[in-house]
């Protein structure tokens, strides 16, 4: 009988460095990363231009994804995902993950402020080009309103 994999996901504003910090705990724990940025550009290349069609687009994937991390997990191995986790409802469906499988789970909480996250979108922006779009100040404030920091009553194993 196969033990489940452990689900890490992460808590941040936009900005806080979740991706990087997706990408160094994959490689230290020889997991297997899923993007949510991966997969909406592999699956929805030109139709996501404002924040309601990343909604909207996230939305159509979720189901497929989620299958996709519950086969993985079930194989033994160890899953980090790099999709938000950055309001109730986002984490509820980590915890549809969890709780169906009956995983080990982490979430990662990077807590940073407003202006820590705007330094990082504004050196991202110099990166990455392509992202220039999304990756400003009125992005920033219109997406954090909406963050709510994680809360022990939610059940989750959260680390900082």
């Amino acid at each position: 009988m196969t033990t489940n994999g452990k689900l890490t996901f992460i808590c941040g504003k936009m900005g806080a460095g979740k991706s990087t910090y997706s990408k160094r705990l994959t490689n230290e724990n020889q997991a297997v990363l899923i993007s949510e940025d991966e997969w909406l550009s592999a699956h929805y290349p030109d139709q996501i231009k404002t924040f309601e069609d990343f909604l909207t687009y996230s939305a159509l994937i979720k189901p497929f994804v989620k299958n996709h991390v519950q086969n993985i997990l079930k194989t033994g191995a160890n899953v980090v995902m790099d999709f938000p986790a950055n309001t109730k409802k986002q984490r509820q469906w980590f915890k549809g993950i969890v709780t169906e499988e009956g995983c080990e789970h982490e979430l990662i909480f990077l807590d940073l402020s407003d202006e820590q996250c705007l330094i990082h979108i504004a050196r991202r922006r110099i990166e990455q080009p392509q992202r220039a779009q999304f990756d400003n100040k009125e992005v920033f404030h219109h997406v954090t309103r909406f963050f709510e920091a994680p809360i022990e009553s939610e059940g989750f194993n959260i680390t900082q």
